[in-house]
């Protein structure tokens, strides 16, 4: 699953950054007000439904009823196709009156209107993922999301070359569904589908309308939670920039989202990990244990996030600069430094909410989520039309900020444990003096150096790229030093990266080198 999540995250960065090289700041605007579209209609088609059908198809398998697995998979395949059909219709007939009524852009209603296309497929999709969850084949899942990526996005960059432009990346996506449908079809023949094949189905409609009930109830409020994220860090700012701005203003913002949201991946790796730990904690009703995955996991995140967010900080505008090729995308960098901040607050965020779920409480991040939409909607209806685009980064860091500290504050009280202020505050002033030293670095070195770039030259074109590897060593190198100095370095770091040094083959000895000398500082 979290090979799956980086191939799904990664081919997103991808297909955003190739697509804003290609498309320009006007197009990859109006590409931005198609893709949280597609993101809501997508959730909201699927209903939930993949959570629902691992869970269930899970249980049953588990208790060798395979008739159940086998009607779940029915079942939820015919919901899906009737909301996928149904929602795929009403973005058709929304396209014009959301293109020319709300947005103010004629050009974005072919792409909004493609848009429906994607739909049917991906909700297929989510169904046989569901299912493969269910029944533990993770690799098929990882599989599926390969086709979509790679599919998605050599087809969008063959499109957009031959003239369609916007509509060309939006057609990618919904080939690249297609071929994850079929892939995911085939799998499913090939595996749980080849196990179910002489189980007979017996069901009545009222007893597969009653199955139908269990399965949306359960997905509700995974829908729910599921559509604010997407709201939030998604939807929102490109919205309401989409309304009151330009379609290039929509252009620089939707380049700079993308490199903000980089913490994530990082913290979906501890989130992942934490709810399970969090409920094998509760269950054997050890206090020590939870208190310790608790901490440990708001400090990982941290030691890591912190120091990303702040060199996106510092060098916001060389790496605009460094991921697009047309300059004016550096028009984002602004956006990019207050979005950073939001991000590291979300990236908390993300962890507290799979603490929340762990311990039972999987409506308490929802019940946030709802208040913290609401809030970013009237923050941003407010600020964009004053502030552009920045006004919409403030927006969405201010209500990060919000949700943050309102499930840490309800998730500690729930668990009934204490963060570890002093350990958070060491990594804090560990950052902090990181951040002060690459201060000293000119920002107009790195800019000049990625201005060199050109396809003619392979040296310059490299050049970028090699000054801010250097610069990433110099910085990780100050950090890990400053670390040490303020004691920010624990014996149970040490413990987890010899853990780790058992995977590296045969680099195993030289990072044990590292790893003891590491030991000497640790406390």
């Amino acid at each position: 699953m979290l090979i799956g999540y980086f191939i799904f995250r990664v081919g997103g960065y991808v297909y955003r950054f190739v697509t804003a090289n290609l498309l320009g700041p006007a197009g990859f605007g109006i590409l931005n007000l198609a893709l949280p579209t597609q993101s809501i209609l997508i959730q909201i088609a699927s209903g939930g439904m993949p959570p629902a059908i691992a869970k269930h198809v899970s249980e049953y398998s588990a208790q060798g009823d395979e008739e159940m697995v086998k009607q779940v998979v029915h079942t939820s395949l015919k919901i899906v196709i009737v909301l996928g059909l149904f929602f795929s219709l009403l973005i058709f007939l929304l396209a014009d009156p959301l293109a020319y009524g709300y947005f103010h852009k004629p050009e974005a209603a072919l792409p909004l209107k493609l848009v429906a296309l994607i739909t049917p497929f991906s909700v297929v999709v989510g169904v046989f993922r569901g299912a493969f969850q269910g029944v533990f084949q993770m690799g098929n899942i990882v599989i599926t999301k390969a086709f979509e990526q790679v599919f998605m996005i050599s087809s969008a960059i063959i499109l957009i070359w031959v003239g369609f432009q916007v509509a060309g990346a939006v057609i990618g996506t919904a080939i690249g569904f297609l071929f994850s449908a079929l892939a995911g079809y085939y799998l499913y023949r090939r595996g749980l589908g080849k196990r179910l094949k002489d189980v007979k189905l017996s069901f009545t409609l009222k007893q597969e309308l009653s199955l139908a009930k269990v399965l949306i109830i359960f997905a509700l409020p995974v829908l729910i939670t599921g559509l604010a994220e997407t709201a939030l860090f998604d939807a929102i700012g490109n919205f309401i920039v989409g309304r009151y701005l330009a379609s290039d203003q929509l252009g620089f913002y939707g380049a700079a989202t993308p490199v903000a949201r980089l913490p994530l991946i990082i913290s979906m790796s501890v989130a992942t990990a934490v709810l399970p730990a969090t409920a094998e904690a509760i269950g054997l009703k050890n206090r020590q244990v939870l208190k310790g995955y608790v901490n440990q996991s708001y400090r990982y995140v941290s030691l890591v996030v912190l120091p990303m967010c702040v060199g996106t900080f510092i060098f916001a505008t060389p790496i605009m600069k460094l991921l697009y090729v047309n300059s004016a995308y550096m028009n984002g960098a602004v956006a990019l430094q207050i979005l950073s901040i939001g991000m590291l607050f979300f990236t908390i965020y993300t962890v507290s909410s799979s603490i929340a779920q762990g311990l039972g409480k999987p409506y308490l991040p929802m019940v946030i989520l709802i208040a913290g939409v609401i809030l970013d909607v009237a923050l941003s209806m407010y600020l964009v039309p004053i502030y552009g685009i920045t006004g919409a980064a403030i927006a969405t860091t201010i209500t990060a900020l919000f949700i943050m500290s309102t499930i840490v504050w309800k998730t500690l009280q729930v668990a009934d444990v204490k963060l570890e202020y002093k350990d958070l505050g060491r990594i804090v002033l560990a950052a902090g003096i990181m951040g002060v030293v690459l201060l000293l670095i000119p920002q107009s070195f790195l800019i000049s150096t990625a201005t060199l770039s050109s396809l003619s030259n392979s040296v310059a074109f490299f050049s970028k790229y090699l000054a801010f590897m250097l610069v990433m060593v110099l910085a990780a190198i100050i950090y890990a030093v400053a670390l040490i100095l303020v004691g920010g370095l624990k014996n149970s770091d040490i413990n987890a990266l010899r853990k780790l040094s058992n995977k590296t083959g045969p680099l195993k000895g030289k990072v044990e080198k590292i790893i003891s000398f590491m030991e000497k500082f640790a406390h």
